[in-house]
């Protein structure tokens, strides 16, 4: 019988002692070499745990037992030399973000050189080759070597990542959501790169993911986890096609499709709430003498009518982000018209634009970013509404709260204290105070595990029938996209390229690049 790449029994992780939380509850299971295992659950189910004990990363406040053998090294009761050898050597990490996993003064290629220089006695100039041989290897070209990582893109600095996890030659790849941030046509060629490097190296693949599509794309086997146990485990096909756990059939019902009628909506008109037309937005970089100009947005033209949902799709860099800043007016466009309600905001002084704000409001992608975290959640929410000169801004603070689904009695909770989930529920609370009559959603579920997001997204569904709200829904998830919207409008290089609606958009669309995108998007099903 072929040797485990890893071999995990009975892990069990508890943060805080005795009376502290059991992350893991005794997981077990084998990972062979060449072999894909896809780590599946909730936020809070022990994902992350997991991937970050096989490194020993779980940090030191953590009490461990169990037994995790990776090639014969037992890594629980490995020295801190051992532990040093075997991460990389044995075992490496790709993180969720890349960002803050490269250092941003440091040229990408230089960086893979010194982790290679770090487990190999070799010249500067043969880790600079090494470098470049393995970026090379996950598509970038080798003059941007030289680049910093600010100048990637999101799957640009995923790959470098992967490139420094495979200058070790690893016998196992652990990542951690690799592709949550990703448009789906850069997911599906990082997911093939994965797969294709396990082909070509032996290498096993460890994949953790709140994404069933991603999983079915890339795992041979599943390990669906709920409250730190691993509660289902099997090949992919069983999982996916026949599961067996009622939780597992749960996860697989609240996965958005790209089959699934869009839900019926009553609101829905031909009244003109916003029309736009002819939207640009350049931004110039560059030195003096070698400007270049980005048309972020490229003359788009549209109107959103009255109780409708739009949805905004398209790759990152396609401007879906630059237009719904625009649409509320917290970005100037370069040129252009954006008419609400029949006035020109363009032509709108500062405090006729201030009443117009109050019926133009935005949901963003990180509600932790968007949040102060040294102000209380109801506090946030309560701050719009004293402006506005509410008498009682406290009490309709906590009116919101309850309104969208958060127990009011966490007033003066704070923003770490919350699930991300619950997080999105205070922007959308925040947002929803001055009662706008357009609301744009700008990602709003793109970082939540299935079950979050169908219950985000079932109460935005509510709202706006509740309270008669326009909704802009922008998002790279053509299922979420499907799931919500009336019409669909596709952008690329800042152009809308294709506007019909969701039904028409997705049963024959007409432009090569919808079909390109809609044929990239991960299915939660078995490949066959």
């Amino acid at each position: 019988m072929t040797t485990p790449a890893l071999s995990v029994r009975d892990l069990r992780v508890r943060y805080g002692g005795d009376g502290g939380r059991e992350a893991l509850k005794g997981v077990s299971f084998d990972l062979e070499p060449g072999r894909a295992l896809g780590v599946v659950g909730e936020s809070g189910s022990g994902k992350s745990t997991l991937a970050l004990s096989l490194l020993r990363l779980h940090g030191s406040a953590a009490e461990v037992e169990g037994e995790i053998l990776a090639g014969g090294v037992d890594v629980l009761a490995a020295s801190g030399e051992e532990l040093r050898r075997l991460r990389g050597g044995r075992i490496a990490m790709v993180f969720q973000d890349p960002l803050s996993s490269l250092d941003p003064y440091l040229r990408v290629g230089d960086q893979i050189a010194e982790v290679y220089r770090a487990h190999h006695s070799v010249t500067r100039r043969e880790a600079r080759a090494k470098a470049v041989e393995v970026l090379e290897r996950v598509g970038i070209p080798v003059r941007r070597a030289r680049a910093y990582p600010h100048e990637f893109s999101g799957g640009m600095r995923q790959r470098a990542l992967i490139a420094m996890a495979l200058a070790l030659e690893p016998r196992v790849l652990v990542a951690d959501e690799p592709t949550t941030a990703l448009d789906v046509t850069v997911q599906a060629r990082l997911l093939d790169l994965l797969n294709e490097l396990r082909a070509e190296t032996g290498m096993a693949l460890l994949l953790v993911s709140h994404d069933f599509g991603v999983v079915a794309r890339a795992a041979d086997e599943i390990l669906v986890m709920r409250d730190g146990q691993a509660v289902e485990q099997g090949p992919a096909a069983s999982v996916l096609d026949d599961p067996s756990e009622p939780y597992t059939r749960e996860l697989l019902a609240a996965v958005p499709r790209l089959d699934a009628p869009p839900a019926e909506r009553s609101g829905r008109g031909d009244e003109v709430l916003m029309e736009v037309s002819e939207l640009r937005r350049d931004f110039v970089s560059g030195p003096p003498l070698r400007r270049e100009t980005l048309h972020a947005v490229d003359g788009v033209t549209f109107d959103v009518r009255r109780g409708e949902t739009l949805g905004v799709v398209g790759e990152s860099g396609s401007g879906k982000s630059t237009l719904a800043r625009m649409l509320v007016r917290l970005l100037e466009p370069t040129s252009g018209r954006i008419e609400f309600a029949g006035q020109d905001l363009g032509a709108l002084g500062e405090r006729r634009l201030r009443a117009v704000r109050r019926d133009l409001q935005m949901v963003f992608q990180d509600p932790v970013a968007s949040l102060n975290p040294r102000r209380t959640v109801g506090e946030s929410i309560a701050d719009p509404l004293r402006v506005l000169g509410e008498a009682e801004p406290v009490k309709a603070a906590r009116d919101l709260m309850e309104r969208v689904g958060l127990d009011p009695g966490r007033y003066d909770a704070y923003p770490h204290e919350f699930s991300g989930g619950q997080r999105q529920r205070v922007g959308i609370a925040r947002a929803l105070a001055p009662k706008p009559r357009l609301l744009v959603c700008d990602e709003p579920v793109t970082s939540l595990d299935v079950t979050t997001q169908a219950q985000v997204l079932a109460l935005l569904a509510e709202l706006q029938e509740d309270l008669d709200l326009t909704l802009v829904f922008v998002s790279h998830d053509l299922a979420v996209v499907r799931q919500v919207s009336d019409r669909v409008a596709v952008m690329r290089q800042g152009k809308v390229v294709e506007l019909a609606d969701a039904g028409e958009v997705y049963a024959s669309p007409r432009h090569e690049y919808t079909k390109e995108l809609l044929s990239a998007a991960p299915v939660p099903a078995s490949p066959g």
